[in-house]
């Protein structure tokens, strides 16, 4: 299996999730307050919700 690299700004809030060997970076509630819930799926990662308070 090849190995892949990826590089984040530990500067930033933030998260991320890899999914098929991507980094990919999670939406933040836009109000700045509420949470996010990732959902497995046949043992892999499925969708995710950001769910806010207004």
């Amino acid at each position: 299996m090849k190995e892949l690299k990826a590089t984040v700004d530990l500067n930033e809030d933030a998260v991320y999730r890899v999914i098929e060997g991507k980094l990919e970076k999670l939406d933040k509630p836009p109000t700045g307050f509420g949470e996010i819930i990732q959902r497995w799926q046949d043992g892999k990662l499925g969708r995710y919700e950001v769910k806010y308070t207004k």
